[in-house]
C-alpha cells in the first residue's frame, strides 16, 4: 500500500525537482510551527483568565487582577507560581497593584509581569 502511493507520487511529482520539493515542505512546516505558536500564545493569556474567573482583558492587562497572602509582603499574578502556594484562607484579592501597593504590599520578583 505504501509502495503503490510512493510510485503515484513519483508519477505526479516526477517533473518537479527534488530541492523545489523540499523548499516547499520545509517553507509549509515552518508557517505551520509560527501559526501554532501564535495560537498557543494568544489563547495563553485567555486560558489563564478562564482559570481564574476574571475577563481576558483584566487578567493580561499591567494593572489588573493580583493576589497576595495576609502573612506575606509581596503581591503575584494569579498564574505566578508564588500565587499557588497561598491557602485560600490567606488569599487577599486586590482589583489591581496600585490598590496592592497602597495595602504595603510589593511585587514579587520571581514573577514574570509585575
Amino acid at each position: 500500500m505504501i509502495a503503490d502511493l510512493r510510485e503515484k507520487c513519483k508519477v505526479k511529482l516526477g517533473k518537479v525537482p527534488r530541492d523545489v520539493l523540499v523548499l516547499a515542505v520545509l517553507v509549509l512546516v515552518a508557517l505551520a510551527s509560527f501559526g501554532l505558536g501564535y495560537v498557543t500564545g494568544e489563547g495563553a493569556a485567555a486560558q489563564r483568565a478562564v482559570h481564574i474567573g476574571v475577563a481576558p482583558d483584566v487578567a493580561t492587562s499591567s494593572d489588573g487582577l493580583v493576589v497576595a497572602s495576609r502573612n506575606g509582603s509581596k503581591y503575584y499574578l494569579p498564574w505566578c507560581g508564588g500565587a499557588d502556594r497561598i491557602s485560600e484562607a490567606n488569599r487577599v484579592w486586590f482589583t489591581s497593584e496600585t490598590q496592592a501597593k497602597m495595602q504595603g504590599y510589593s511585587p514579587a520578583s520571581n514573577c514574570d509581569g509585575l
